[in-house]
């Protein structure tokens, strides 16, 4: 593959990694009281696209004890989260 069709296939790829919920590692509960909606995602994406889920990623350690990391955002709309994501 040349140089020309590396990006446009790699950021492809990312999009399908987005939308993959079988090798996840993280949930995301976002929105509050009775308007809550849990999110799959992978920790290594969120973390380096985006300084904000950076900073409450390094608060959060993922445990080596095999259990997912689950991090809650109440503020945010679940509607307008996975435009966040992407």
């Amino acid at each position: 593959m040349d140089d020309s069709k590396l990006l446009p296939k790699l950021s492809q790829n990312l999009l399908e990694i987005l939308n993959d919920k079988e090798y996840y590692d993280i949930t995301i509960e976002v929105g509050n009281d009775s308007y809550v909606k849990i999110f799959y995602s992978h920790i290594v994406i969120l973390y380096y696209r985006s300084p904000y889920l950076k900073r409450i990623l390094s608060t959060n350690k993922k445990k080596n004890d095999g259990t997912l990391a689950h991090i809650k955002l109440p503020d945010i709309l679940p509607e307008v989260f996975p435009i966040i994501l992407r």
